[in-house]
């Protein structure tokens, strides 16, 4: 094998394990809103436990990356894909991070009825969800059509976020006591926003690799 193609197989391993980190943080999200949606302590409990995997895994291609430079003084366009891979691990680790948030105000909430259906929680979840999966997708096809996409989607994000909060301000003025669980729910939006605006910084990422400039594309 020569130096460029164990070089290759390098960066293949690479990717791949941000690819588990990011079907990590996707599994993690997933748990946290059926954990918020059912009020299942149970599992909100384990996701935090299990966060711990996330931040090996984060170890683990930050190190092989910084290895990877050391030992093969990549140039140009193998230098911005491990560079990359750093920013994108960074980014997915912050967003396990969210599921763990989610996980903790589900188990402040506790068994109390919920002061409205979480329907548009659960669907800021399924967008972002979306935009996680084709922001991967992007990075490994080294593809700026699908990143912009993932960009446009963040919008809905927003939108809804904005809906969730006005909702649950007006329920706060005729449900005072209920004030605490609000603010659980308030919070949660706005780790599902913030998990977004993290996915479009994947995006953004996508084209510093293909274009070798920064674009921002939260704007």
């Amino acid at each position: 094998m020569s130096v460029r193609e164990k070089f290759d197989d390098e960066l293949i391993r690479l990717q791949q394990k941000l690819i588990e980190l990011g079907e990590f943080a996707e599994s993690a999200l997933t748990k946290s809103i059926q954990a918020l949606e059912t009020k299942n302590i149970e599992l909100a409990i384990e996701i935090m436990e299990d966060d711990i995997k996330a931040d090996v895994l984060y170890e683990e291609i930050n190190d092989f990356a910084i290895l990877l430079i050391a030992k093969q003084q990549p140039v140009a366009i193998d230098l911005r894909r491990i560079i990359v891979a750093i920013k994108i691990a960074t980014d997915i680790e912050r967003i396990a991070d969210f599921a763990v948030n989610i996980a903790k105000s589900t188990i402040r909430i506790g068994s109390e009825e919920h002061v409205k259906p979480i329907v548009h929680i659960k669907e800021m979840y399924t967008i972002m969800i979306k935009m996680l999966k084709l922001s991967l997708e992007a990075f490994n096809e080294e593809d700026v059509v699908k990143a912009k996409k993932v960009a446009d989607m963040d919008d809905k994000v927003d939108d809804l976020y904005g809906e969730t909060i006005m909702d649950l301000m007006k329920i706060s003025v005729s449900m005072p006591d209920r004030l605490p669980q609000i603010t659980q729910l308030s919070f949660t939006s706005r780790y599902l926003e913030r998990a977004a605006d993290h996915v479009t910084n994947i995006a953004e990422h996508v084209f510093y690799l293909v274009k070798g400039r920064q674009y921002d594309l939260n704007s």
